[in-house]
């Protein structure tokens, strides 16, 4: 009597099962979207019963279905099971009907025209994760600010959707792949013309670089504009495994960087170099520029410097003037646009070269009575221990074959030793065998 009062249970659970999930894409075709996201997620009492673990049941109008299966890191991939019993497997099915990706966490797998009724899933599936039905996923990104620079790195969010409903399953971020690329317009008018495209970040969900949150959905990109002024096209690229779709937004207009680095060299070492920041007025506040950056000296020793806020359009710092040879400056800058919105940016590497002095150049001259190209101090000390490292390298070397031309001569004499003991032998034992022969 209790079996059969079990088997009743089991009966009425499967029922409510399968009546419960035809109910709910019954409902997506009445409001007009029978693809769009669900979640078929069995409760905690039919989790207690292994034969209704990872059960779901399709639509008999379904012209395509594409789900995902997170199963635990490493894993086999799963096997489904349809309504009539049969098996699909990672290498075993119908590929006109099926399109199968595998990866160390999940299964996505497409399906056409999929059998209607009860379906299973037999592996190591997340205990929490969803069934999750894949439609049309699109990303959802915050337009550009209308005031870029070159130079400027900007932070953009964006979130996905998947059929117009969020996506929410973190999972999914092991799936999808989201890359930004930038393509010129090709107009004349502007620097870029001609330009090819420009991969300029990806987004992530990581809580790493500029993304706050890790896992928490909101995908985060990060622009490195490091590319020419002039008008380029945003393009934002979703990468599923099965299918890539995109986004284009409108043309922004990157605009040329708004910092110009001159120097004024010192001929006199006793008195330092002097750096110009000339800040052109038309997109960004000047006097809310900060800035922060090095001097790279002849020698490559480093000294950071910065400089505050002021009320010009013109900043200066100076440079020691530490010996002949390549200066280089590297500064970013932060303060806002005309707009009022907060930026940073690198301004492109300045260099510059301070030359030796008559009397050091006089003293440069070739065997051949040529004057010699005219070299920094620095550049002159790393040829000399680059010469010196060659002469150590062929004294090196020279030895090494000294050595083994010894070793040669040593066999050599040997040998030559070991042939006049044996040919000595050879003469005694023929006069000792003639000597007894005689007797």
């Amino acid at each position: 009597m209790s079996k059969l009062v079990t088997y009743f249970v089991f009966f009425l659970a499967y029922c409510f099962l399968s009546f419960n999930a035809s109910a709910v894409l019954a409902n997506d075709r009445e409001l007009g979207n029978k693809n769009a996201v669900q979640y078929l997620q069995t409760d905690n009492v039919t989790n207690q019963i292994p034969y209704f673990n990872n059960r779901f049941r399709l639509d008999a109008d379904l012209d395509e279905i594409t789900l995902i299966f997170y199963r635990k890191s490493g894993s086999r991939p799963i096997i489904l099971i349809r309504p009539d019993g049969s098996k699909i497997r990672v290498n075993e099915f119908d590929h006109e009907k099926v399109q199968w990706f595998d990866d160390s966490t999940f299964d996505m797998i497409k399906i056409k025209k999929p059998m209607p009724g009860p379906w299973q899933a037999v592996g190591d599936i997340l205990p929490h994760s969803h069934i999750l039905i894949v439609s049309d996923v699109t990303i959802e990104v915050e337009p550009l600010p209308k005031v870029v620079f070159s130079g400027e790195t900007l932070k953009v969010e964006g979130k996905l959707f998947n059929g117009g409903e969020a996506i929410e399953t973190p999972e999914f971020k092991k799936v999808v792949h989201l890359d930004v690329n930038f393509y010129s317009t090709n107009d004349s008018q502007y620097e870029n013309f001609g330009a090819a495209a420009i991969k300029v970040a990806s987004f992530r969900d990581d809580g790493r670089g500029l993304d706050e949150y890790a896992s928490d959905n909101t995908f985060t990109g990060e622009f490195f504009l490091n590319f020419a002024a002039g008008e380029w096209q945003p393009v934002y690229l979703i990468k599923l495994p099965m299918a890539t779709r995109e986004l284009r937004q409108e043309p922004i207009v990157l605009q040329k960087n708004p910092v110009r680095i001159t120097v004024d060299t010192s001929q006199d070492a006793e008195k330092p170099h002097q750096l110009h920041l000339a800040i052109d007025p038309n997109y960004v506040v000047p006097n809310s520029l900060v800035f922060q950056g090095t001097f790279t000296f002849p020698d490559r020793q480093i000294q950071p410097f910065s400089i505050m806020e002021e009320d010009s359009d013109n900043r200066t710092a100076t440079i020691t003037n530490t010996e002949p040879g390549i200066y280089r400056v590297n500064v970013s800058a932060f303060g806002k646009t005309i707009t009022g919105r907060e930026f940073r940016l690198v301004v492109p590497e300045f260099s510059f070269n301070v030359e030796m002095d008559n009397d050091l150049i006089d003293e440069k001259i070739n065997v051949d009575g040529e004057a010699a190209v005219v070299e920094t101090v620095s550049e002159i000390r790393i040829k000399a221990e680059q010469k010196a490292e060659q002469e150590r390298a062929e004294a090196l070397l020279a030895k090494q074959v000294a050595q083994e031309q010894a070793e040669k001569e040593t066999l050599i004499i040997i040998a030559a030793g070991n042939v006049i003991v044996m040919l000595c032998a050879a003469i005694w034992f023929f006069i000792v065998r003639r000597k007894k022969k005689s007797k």
